[in-house]
């Protein structure tokens, strides 16, 4: 119960939030690109990835398999731009890398957590801006396995926009304000729910 309404749900934004990725992603580029004779730096693949990011991520509202597999494939073309005729085949090992559960790791107080909120009766799922890889990476941890899993991908919309949040409330029967939404990133996590009338409670893993 938070503020005198019970809360019937809690989601969980995934990267950064339930999982993180083992090893870093950039040390994943830098090795991928390796395999197939392009050299570049760690560092400056880092610097990169997080432009390219920044810039393919900006003001994202729709969302679908298509649209989120070709956002990633210009992140990677952007980040190896030096080496286009590597890029498709560079995309191909990173996409498949990431949609293996074993690329991924669950940050030490997931399982406590989801146990104390299902002792409380609180339904507990997984809201994010992913593809449906999500999924099939959810699926190899037993902790996540059998949680309501939103991708983004498959609801049209991604955070922040209101409509990702309404989508899920349809989904799960359930009104805004019986919601919670937990996540590291203030805006897409905390502010959007906010604005959609959910609760919400931000979270920050680095100190």
């Amino acid at each position: 119960m938070m503020n005198g309404n019970i809360i019937r749900g809690a989601l969980f934004d995934a990267v950064g939030t339930l999982i993180y990725a083992d090893p870093p992603v950039a040390n994943v580029y830098a090795e991928a690109a390796e395999q197939h004779g392009v050299q570049v730096s760690l560092t400056e693949i880092e610097q990169r990835i997080a432009s390219a990011i920044e810039q393919h991520f900006a003001e994202r509202t729709q969302s679908s398999e298509v649209i989120e597999r070709d956002r990633w494939r210009a992140i990677v073309a952007e980040v190896f731009h030096d080496a286009p005729k590597a890029v498709d085949a560079i995309f191909s090992d990173l996409w498949t890398h990431f949609a293996s559960p074993s690329a991924w790791r669950l940050f030490d107080d997931v399982e406590a957590c989801f146990a104390a909120l299902r002792e409380l009766g609180v339904r507990v799922g997984i809201a994010s801006n992913f593809d449906a890889r999500l999924k099939q990476v959810c699926a190899g941890h037993d902790v996540l396995s059998d949680v309501d899993v939103f991708c983004s991908s498959e609801l049209g919309f991604a955070k922040p926009h209101v409509e990702f949040f309404r989508a899920i409330e349809q989904r799960l029967q359930l009104p805004p304000s019986s919601l919670t939404m937990v996540g590291d990133d203030l805006v897409l996590d905390h502010q959007a729910a906010v604005a959609a009338g959910w609760r919400s409670i931000p979270l920050v893993r680095d100190g």
